[in-house]
């Protein structure tokens, strides 16, 4: 299926982020490239905003090709899975994905 919305989209990246492992390494990725491009833009540091870039999609994708066995989605969908990415990581720290994982069908949420 190809979602044609990001409500469509929305709970295709949550199955493919079924895994505990995988979410846990984006969310780490996602915080610490954050935090990196960030203060690297905010001192200067350009090395850091790529450190940053690096952080983010490695962890990630370490996840998907050694926990999950899945692609990326951000190779077909690039805007709308970085857009998730970090609604899952706020929708993790504010205790609310378990119920939006078993929304969208993902076994043993």
């Amino acid at each position: 299926m190809r979602p044609s919305s990001f409500a469509e989209f929305w709970p295709l990246y949550l199955r493919a982020h079924a895994a505990e492992g995988n979410r846990v390494l984006h969310a780490v990725g996602t915080l610490c490239g954050t935090g990196l491009f960030l203060g690297g833009l905010f001192l200067g540091r350009w090395g850091w905003c790529l450190a940053g870039v690096g952080a983010g999609y490695g962890l990630g994708f370490l996840g998907h090709f050694t926990i999950e066995g899945n692609r990326p989605l951000s190779f077909r969908h690039p805007l709308w899975s970085f857009v998730s990415d970090y609604r899952m990581v706020f929708q993790m720290l504010a205790g609310n994905l378990e119920a939006e994982l078993r929304k969208a069908g993902v076994p043993d949420a």
